[in-house]
């Protein structure tokens, strides 16, 4: 049935109407056009099939919905469907019988919404059945009319052999294809709207990063008052030095990269020298950080394409790491291990805390979407992401087998 037939069925609805008009079918053609279309029916037996279909098809029909939510679950359904269209060819006529191409029905709706090996299954099912049928044919229905009939039977045979293989390849290579491209504009939509949250974010960020740069000069004049009357080594003058150097300097980095993504500005740089700039941040932003490096030779002097937007976001990485650690240890402690994949290739830089995890169901969102967080962990992650994206890498969250999380950054070299 055309979808533009059925605009405001469900898929589980369309397919269990194809269903019933099948049964209708096989009761049409049984009782009203069995003569018309020269049908057999030498058993008693079909009667009891076609009510047990009918019971079938009820019980099926009130669990459609599940039933489609698993491919075995709707595997077993189409076998049985290509189980009593093979009782009811067998009453009929059996191979003899014009509808015998019916047995196509099941197969082509496997072949469209079933993975490649239910399809198969079908065919070669049906046609089992279909040469079963043929080879116990009475050798009086090979004749008609004083015509042997058995090179036109084999030929049906022969051709039903043919549409099925047809089904199970072309059909089903075709419906793979167009689910593929679902997928990717799915992923591309998701992309897109990502995209778009991202510039409201940057178009807001950057606005209060010009509201924030007058009240920072006159902090930084009022630090520098406090710090005649009190003196350099006051603890409070030293803390607030620093906060407002942190600031300040962020402020700068936020210009900086404002500036480099508008004018697409990109470096290669070595991976040893990035990772040492990393530290150096870390040092200086986080000094109560126990930072541990494991950074591989080969990776160490391997070129990749960054801009500013790149060490910022693996900051991120380690800020969010260290506040997990934190509040699981009590503790700032953040394991960082970087290799050399050869296989694709590209860098791995794989960010590890040791705080309780990421929940399951926030996994497959963190870094995708924006997220409730209280510390604000899903924007930073989504901005992240999208520094990432934006030089041709990608961020994966997953657990770590010893506990606690991790991060892990592909990026790719220089040449790959």
């Amino acid at each position: 049935m055309p979808h533009s037939l059925l605009p405001n069925l469900r898929a589980s609805d369309q397919l269990a109407f194809l269903r019933i008009l099948s049964l209708l079918l096989k009761l049409g053609l049984t009782f009203t056009a069995a003569e018309t279309f020269g049908l057999s029916l030498y058993s008693p037996a079909l009667n009891y099939a076609l009510l047990l279909e009918t019971i079938y098809l009820g019980v099926t029909f009130s669990i459609r919905h599940p039933l489609q939510s698993k491919d075995s679950g709707l595997f077993i359904a189409l076998l049985l469907d290509t189980a009593f269209w093979i009782t009811w060819l067998y009453f009929t006529g059996g191979a003899t019988n014009a509808f015998i191409s019916l047995l196509l029905l099941p197969i082509a709706i496997a072949a469209v919404i079933l993975p490649r090996w239910a399809p198969w299954s079908l065919t070669l099912i049906s046609t089992f059945a279909y040469s079963l049928m043929l080879y116990f044919v009475p050798q009086e229905q090979m004749q008609h009319h004083g015509m042997d009939m058995s090179s036109h039977y084999l030929g049906m045979w022969f051709n039903f052999v043919i549409s099925s293989l047809v089904l199970t390849t072309s059909v089903a290579f075709i419906s793979k294809r167009m689910r593929r491209q679902d997928s990717e504009l799915a992923y591309m939509r998701e992309a897109q709207l990502r995209q778009e949250k991202l510039l409201a974010l940057g178009t807001a960020s950057a606005q209060m990063a010009h509201q924030l740069a007058t009240p920072l000069s006159s902090l930084r004049l009022l630090v520098e008052e406090v710090e005649e009357e009190l003196g350099h080594n006051s603890p409070a003058v030293k803390e607030m030095d620093t906060a407002l150097f942190r600031c300040e300097q962020t402020l700068t980095e936020l210009r900086c990269a404002t500036e480099s993504i508008r004018e697409h500005k990109r470096v290669e740089v070595e991976v040893g020298e990035l990772i040492a700039m990393l530290r150096q941040q870390v040092t200086l932003l986080m000094p109560q950080l126990k930072l541990e490096l494991e950074l591989d030779e080969e990776a160490s002097h391997t070129l990749v394409q960054t801009d500013t937007s790149l060490l910022p976001a693996l900051l991120s990485l380690v800020e969010n790491a260290a506040r997990a650690s934190n509040e699981h240890l009590q503790e700032q402690r953040v394991k960082i291990e970087i290799s050399f994949d050869d296989f694709y290739p590209c860098i791995r830089l794989r960010v590890r805390d040791y705080g309780v995890g990421i929940p399951k169901r926030l996994l497959s969102q963190l870094g995708h979407k924006l997220v409730d967080s209280p510390t604000g962990m899903g924007i930073a992650l989504m901005l992240s992401h999208a520094s990432f994206e934006r030089l041709g890498g990608k961020l994966i969250l997953g657990t770590h087998v010893d506990g606690g999380a991790v991060a892990e950054v592909t990026l790719p070299v220089e040449g790959s």
